[in-house]
């Protein structure tokens, strides 16, 4: 499969087949025909069957470099991987087909909006607008219900996945036509974002403009993705029937504006991509009862790969893990930023500043079965749906299998990918020495004897540990300027919007859990001066010192620092928990009223600011 991917002052639709993601090699479909724009030489009522797409039989392919060519029945460009299809009495949607063993399979319709909502609903006509050897692409030319023109190119590259659609006149966004159990904006800083159409009445709601999405189609066997470069991009869905009938029936992002994006290039554009394959999402409920036991799923990885499992909170948040990978001394717990994976001992065992110890609560088997324990904890438990699907590559994942990740990487490229993931903004940080290690290390030189002998070691431990404690506090001091900010920017909102009050009091509830948490450790996190004076005392007292009363000074020394540092760690990652949380529920608050949408996007800007290069101690990802 081809690694060249899309340019950027266009729009993007990639469709992944089954063969390409997540299905056993004796499945893989008859070889297609190879790059090429055919006339099916009439006009079909309905969407074209799957063996008319495979032999083309009695259709005339438009000759290499041939520009014009009058079409007298449906157009079809097809690479092999992929075809689009567009037909005269298709209701103005561009249909797009996936190559499966038993056939096409058509899981999306796309449709250009204009400004003033109107959809395609009608095809005017359809040009060559290029046909060579390696790409080859068609124009199509649509009126809207309301009489407004709609036009957007089209391309196929030789052996690519990829769609082009590059906006024309009239044309402001893309709707993707997929009915979807469930839509979920991955979240790379913080928890994923789910959008469950039960919770949400309106027949449309607006999403945070985070640069993708999942719609979670099917019965666990398609997930139809878009991707989006521009931030400022409106973006959001539409939803139809009632009770368990309730479903999200498409999304719709706008194309965005001309102004030059992060790569110097126009930032109208819009990708999507359709993951298709036999279990490649699953969900379902963990109930109340069930929490701590261990929960085998009727669910298996089709493939080795790094997969997300969305859990719900009783407050309805969502709280976003890694399933584990068993591996010969426990499991793996994969990264999903290409960085080595993380090990966790087989009896899953975890620390983290927040939970304390506790059992990782999602992980798999030798033979790719899933588990998951829902957590007992005081701080964090869960009821109600989970949600499983592919995030990122692994070493053993197949080459011709892509997850989330690779259709981000695909689609943006290199550069502007680094930009919007921002992955220098991801990386943990770690200064110094922590207390623990600080307090144990001293511990043995002094059990030893040794002081006298490691006088420079030891000052130098001192320096590193007061390092340590200075890093932390930083992370702190920037979460209390956060909440401090925030209270005062939601006040001036409150003035300025009165009408919004309810959700701004939520949003200043959520904002005031760093104030909370803050006051309660307050006097065990003492202050840097207090850290400097026990290094100074240290010094002083004990460096030089080889009595024996030397020994219990270290160990008084390292209670009293450990006792900074750990109340420290537990603060930084607890404001980082009520930073997340706001930020989730600003996204959630959003898709139930579009009319917070202008505060609830500033709060989820500022909070990914805060939330940029966390201590490794905050446990960013558990």
């Amino acid at each position: 499969m081809t690694k060249t991917f899309a340019q950027f002052s266009t729009v993007v639709l990639i469709a992944l087949a089954p063969t390409l993601l997540f299905a056993a090699a004796d499945s893989d479909p008859k070889p297609r025909a190879a790059l090429g724009i055919w006339d099916t030489g009439t006009n079909s009522a309905d969407a074209l069957a799957p063996a008319a797409l495979d032999s083309k039989e009695g259709w005339a392919q438009v000759p290499l470099e041939q520009a014009a060519w009058p079409f007298k029945g449906d157009a079809v460009l097809s690479n092999g991987k992929l075809t689009a299809v567009v037909r005269k009495q298709g209701g103005g949607a561009i249909e797009l087909y996936s190559p499966r063993a038993d056939g096409w399979f058509q899981r999306a319709k796309l449709q250009l909006i204009a400004a003033d909502g109107s959809a395609a609903n009608a095809l005017d006509h359809v040009n060559v607008a290029e046909n060579a050897k390696g790409q080859a692409s068609l124009e199509a030319v649509f009126k809207s219900d309301q009489g407004a023109t709609l036009s957007a190119k089209f391309q196929l590259k030789k052996g690519d996945i990829v769609l082009q659609a590059e906006p024309g006149a009239g044309a402001a966004a893309l709707r993707v036509n997929a009915e979807s159990k469930f839509a979920v904006l991955p979240d790379l800083f913080a928890d994923d974002i789910v959008i469950n159409p039960h919770k949400i009445p309106s027949a449309t709601t607006e999403i945070p403009s985070e640069n993708f999405l999942l719609q979670l189609v099917g019965s666990g066997d398609a997930i139809v993705m878009s991707v989006f470069e521009n931030k400022t991009q409106d973006a959001k869905l539409l939803l139809s029937g009632e009770g368990d009938a309730r479903t999200i029936s498409a999304s719709e992002i706008a194309f965005g504006s001309d102004k030059p994006a992060a790569d110097g290039k126009s930032a109208n554009k819009v990708w999507v991509t359709v993951m298709e394959g036999p279990n490649v999402w699953y969900t379902t409920e963990v109930k109340k009862d069930q929490t701590g036991k261990v929960v085998p799923l009727d669910w298996k990885m089709p493939i080795v790969a790094g997969w997300r499992v969305d859990f719900t909170r009783p407050n309805e948040l969502t709280d976003s893990w890694t399933l584990l990978l068993q591996d010969k001394e426990g499991y793996a717990k994969p990264s999903w930023l290409g960085r080595d994976d993380e090990s966790v001992p087989a009896n899953r065992k975890r620390w983290n500043t927040v939970l304390g110890t506790y059992s990782y609560p999602a992980y798999s088997d030798s033979e790719r079965r899933a588990f998951l324990q829902p957590i007992k904890n005081r701080e964090l438990s869960f009821e109600g749906p989970v949600l499983i699907y592919p995030i990122a590559r692994q070493k053993q994942t197949p080459k011709d299998a892509y997850t989330v990740m690779d259709v981000v990487r695909f689609s943006l490229g290199v550069g502007p990918c680094e930009y919007i993931l921002d992955l220098e903004g991801q990386k943990g940080s770690y200064k110094g020495r922590a207390t623990c290690n600080t307090r144990d290390t001293l511990r043995g030189i002094y059990e030893k004897n040794q002081q006298k002998d490691k006088r420079a070691e030891v000052s130098k431990i001192l320096d590193e540990a007061m390092a340590f404690c200075t890093h932390i506090r930083g992370r702190i001091n920037r979460y209390v300027e956060f909440g401090t900010k925030m209270h005062e920017y939601l006040a001036e909102q409150k003035k300025a919007h009165p009408e919004l009050s309810a959700f701004i009091d939520e949003m200043d509830k959520f904002d005031s859990e760093i104030d909370k948490r803050y006051a309660a450790r307050k006097e065990k996190i003492r202050t840097l001066e207090y850290v400097a004076q026990l290094n100074d005392e240290f010094r002083k007292n004990v460096l030089n010192d080889d009595s024996p009363q030397a020994l219990d000074k270290c160990k008084k020394y390292g209670h009293d620092l450990v006792e900074v540092g750990d109340n420290q760690d537990e603060l930084s990652a607890e404001c980082r928990w009520a930073v997340k949380a706001l930020r989730q529920r600003a996204g959630l608050a959003l898709a139930m009223d579009p009319k917070v949408a202008p505060i609830a996007n500033e709060i989820r800007a500022r909070t990914h600011e805060a939330l940029k290069n966390p201590a490794n101690h905050e446990g960013a990802q558990h």
